[in-house]
Parts: C-alpha cells; sequence; structure tokens
C-alpha cells in the first residue's frame, strides 16, 4: 500500500474565492511592445506599413504557436512537472482528465483504492453536473477534483477574455457547489489556450497545469503502448496523464486507464515513487 500526503480537503462548506496578481510572461510582455511600436512605426513611416504588419502578423503566429505547446511557459506559469522538493522526496502525481464517466470513474477509483494512492481528476463542468455524486465520491476517497473546463470546447483557445471567464468561473461554480472544495488547478481542453489565459487564471486563483508524460489513450486502444509511453524513464516529479471520459477501448472493450493504471501504479511502486495529489503540495 502506498501512503500519500495528506490534502487539506475543504469538504463540507464552500470556500472563498482567492485572487493574485498577474505579470504577464516576456513573450506576452514583449508582444504588447512590438505591437505599439508596430503602431508608432506605422504612424511615423507610414510608407513602412507593410513591414509593421508583418512584423504584427509574426508575432501572432508566435504566440499562436506557444499556445499549441500544452507545456509551453511563454504564455505564463505552467505546472510541467512536481516542484524540486517534491521530486526529490520521490513523489509524481496521476491525473486524470474529462470525466466523470459513470461507467469508468468507478472501475479507476477501486483501482485506486487498491493501491492506495490518491489522485488528482481533473473534470468537466457539464459532466460534473449530470454525475455529481461521482465527484463528491472522489473527494471522500481523498482524491483533488480540479477544473477541466465548463464544456471543454473543442475552440477554448480562440475565445475572447470575456468567454474564457466565464467558461473558468462556470466550472468553478459549479465543482465547488458540488465537491464543496474549490478547484486550485486548471488543465487546458487539448492543452491549448492562447494569451488571454493566463489573466482569467490569475484572476481566480487557478494554477494551469499539463503534464509530463502522456499515453495518448483517448486515441490509442492498445493499452501495452500507451503503458509503455508513460513509464518510459519515470521519475520523480513527473505528472502523468490519463483518461476516466472520452476513453479509448481495447480490443476486448474494456476502457483502456483500467488496463492501464494498474501497471502504473506497479511501476511506480517498485521504482519508490509515492503519487500525491497536485493540491497537497500547496495546501
Amino acid at each position: 500500500m502506498y501512503s500519500s500526503s495528506p490534502d487539506n480537503r475543504r469538504t463540507g462548506h464552500l470556500t472563498r474565492q482567492s485572487t493574485s496578481a498577474w505579470t504577464p510572461s516576456p513573450l506576452v510582455a514583449g508582444s504588447a511592445v512590438s505591437h505599439a511600436g508596430a503602431v508608432a512605426f506605422a504612424v511615423v513611416w507610414p510608407d513602412a506599413w507593410i513591414q509593421a504588419a508583418g512584423a504584427v502578423a509574426l508575432n501572432h503566429v508566435l504566440l499562436t504557436a506557444a499556445g499549441m505547446w500544452p507545456r509551453s511557459q511563454l504564455l505564463g506559469p505552467n505546472w510541467t512537472c512536481l516542484p524540486a522538493a517534491a521530486a526529490k522526496r520521490g513523489e509524481m502525481a496521476i491525473t486524470i482528465d474529462d470525466g466523470p464517466d459513470p461507467e469508468v470513474t468507478p472501475q479507476v477509483l477501486e483501482i485506486l483504492d487498491h493501491y492506495g494512492v490518491r489522485a488528482t481528476f481533473f473534470c468537466i463542468g457539464t459532466r460534473a453536473a449530470q454525475h455529481p455524486e461521482l465527484c463528491r465520491e472522489m473527494v471522500r476517497r481523498g482524491h483533488a477534483v480540479e477544473s477541466h473546463s465548463y464544456a471543454h470546447r473543442w475552440y477554448f483557445q480562440l475565445l475572447g477574455l470575456g468567454s474564457l471567464a466565464r467558461e473558468l468561473q462556470s466550472a468553478q461554480d459549479i465543482l465547488t457547489e458540488i465537491t464543496g472544495q474549490r478547484p486550485l488547478f486548471f488543465r487546458a481542453p487539448a492543452g491549448l489556450r492562447s494569451p488571454l489565459l493566463d489573466p482569467v487564471l490569475a484572476r481566480m486563483g487557478l494554477r494551469l497545469a499539463s503534464w509530463t508524460k502522456r499515453g495518448f489513450d483517448t486515441r490509442r486502444n492498445d493499452a501495452d503502448r500507451v503503458t509503455a509511453s508513460l513509464l518510459r524513464d519515470l521519475r520523480g516529479g513527473d505528472i502523468l496523464l490519463l483518461h476516466d471520459g472520452n476513453a479509448q477501448r481495447t480490443r476486448s472493450g474494456r476502457a483502456v486507464v483500467v488496463d492501464v493504471l494498474p501497471q502504473v501504479l506497479d511501476a511506480a511502486r517498485h521504482a519508490r515513487l509515492t503519487p500525491v495529489t497536485l493540491r497537497s503540495l500547496i495546501d
């Protein structure tokens, strides 16, 4: 049996939402300066407006590319691994996305119970509203429920500032009301985002989290391939990504995560790694 760091769970009552000051990343700050410079350049030298527009377009390409790289730090802080102190202690994190799912999530919870570990579930607000009892059960068993947006829209990275704020706030409201535990972390749908996301996260007191390793278990139906991807050079500090929602099925019809998770947890035990929740590292 594993033992994990105890979570400071706030069940039974709602918690006040905290905020933090937003500091733009060097890329975002530089982009703002470059936009202003391009406008000034075009005003002073009107004939050079094509060059100014080209510079702005190139900057937008760079920002878009940064937003399409899930593990990028260019648009703002992003947990791609656990803090150094946790890695040194031999801690890692199992994160499970896109649920809750009425068929798969209970199986995942039973596996986690069998191994005595705690995981972080990034839940979709609309699915949580459909299956609130599963979210409550996650928290009751010591797991953490974090935000994976309200509706997991495929065009999430294209949303404007107001739409982003509404999407995240709706998820915060639903998940907090259901579990009594305000999400402290956010994972963008498919890991894709825009420069507008970071200031919204700061205002809501949320930390962006991606992953260290993923097995593409929403695309691959071969549990061994998924497991191999997750266990390659497994070490302390890793954040592993699996899915209970939108899970691919093996040839036998089982959700891939159900076959993969025990192998991952056996390997972690053999490597003397302790799975912890993300929030246990900041509570």
